[in-house]
């Protein structure tokens, strides 16, 4: 069966708090730990009052803690707000901490608006110009390269699972380039997927670290006992995503019967397309769906974002689509 994994963002319902998020976080953790998912991510966002996981590396320790098997990482670092040399600290702290588990996924946005330059204290039009050199310096840290002027500790010799994330064709070419395995955004950004993974899988060169291309798909996935459900369950999260692209983002709201046909034609047709690659149903639907998205991709892995006002619902959700993902695999 192909593998599965969860990409949670801490959401910070409406009525709670960053600690609630974080309990949450750990809780849906364990969790996919108990029922087989295979990676737990975390992504770096900044200044949205609804997400609690800025500070990621901080928020993996405490997932850590709450786990014992299941690999958790960074789905992404935004690296260009961030100096190589510290993530290798930082994630090399972690592996030591819980070793042969970390990943460390690295994307080029900001995580943010245009702010964040400014309260970080950083050009980061430019310093994503130089995403690809510091991939590489972080690499160079990991393996503890002679001709680095300082070594990273820890970090040095840290095994650390290292992937390029991405929504477009350049992080395809890098991950191909530098032989890393490579992980698409398609749960918010699906337009150019199918074109990024044959791009990516035309130019792979093999490397030390991976010997054949290695894909993985972001999707957003719901599973309920009915349709219904499910899409009520979506509607936090789809709510959130209007809100924010309205800039008025905020905590995660509670569910809302009927939320996309009230929408008006234009916000209808932004969420349609943000949720083009996508999962949400009775379990048979949800796992007919992300089973159509393996046929189309050739997806290794599919890392399932959807969170819920309720972590409750999300933990079902979970194990309603592993259940059924199982039942559906070929004998």
């Amino acid at each position: 069966m192909t593998l599965l994994s969860v990409l949670d963002f801490a959401s910070i319902p409406e009525g709670g708090s960053a600690s609630d998020a974080l309990a949450n976080s750990a809780r849906l953790a364990a969790h996919a730990e108990a029922e087989g998912y295979h990676r737990f991510w975390l992504a770096e966002h900044h200044a949205m009052p609804g997400i609690a996981s800025s500070a990621v590396s901080v928020c993996l320790a405490h997932v850590g803690h709450a786990t014992s098997r299941i690999r958790i990482g960074a789905g992404g670092i935004m690296l260009p707000n961030h100096n190589p040399f510290v993530i290798a600290e930082q994630f090399g702290t972690l592996d030591a901490l819980f070793p042969g588990r970390i990943d460390l996924g690295l994307g080029r946005a900001p995580g943010a608006d245009s702010r964040i330059g400014r309260m970080l204290r950083k050009d980061l039009h430019a310093a994503a110009e130089y995403f690809p050199q510091d991939v590489v310096e972080l690499q160079a840290l990991f393996a503890g390269d002679e001709g680095l002027p300082l070594p990273a500790i820890p970090g040095l010799g840290a095994k650390i699972e290292m992937w390029v994330l991405g929504s477009s064709l350049f992080g395809a070419q890098l991950a191909a380039k530098l032989g890393l395995p490579y992980a698409f955004a398609a749960h918010f950004a699906p337009t150019h997927l199918d074109e990024a993974l044959r791009l990516y899988r035309q130019r792979f060169e093999p490397s030390d670290l991976l010997d054949r291309p290695h894909v993985m798909v972001g999707t957003t996935a719901y599973a309920a006992e009915t349709s219904e459900e499910a899409y009520l369950l979506a509607s936090s999260m789809d709510q959130s995503f209007i809100a924010l692209r309205t800039g008025r983002p905020g905590k995660l709201p509670p569910p809302v019967p009927g939320y996309r046909d009230s929408l008006p034609p234009q916000a209808a047709a932004q969420l349609r397309g943000t949720r083009e690659v996508s999962a949400i149903g009775t379990p048979v639907e949800v796992a007919e769906k992300l089973s159509a998205i393996i046929a189309r991709t050739g997806a290794d892995e599919l890392v399932l974002a959807g969170n819920t006002f309720d972590t409750d619902a999300r933990i079902r959700s979970l194990s309603l689509t592993m259940e059924a993902m199982r039942a559906a695999a070929p004998a």
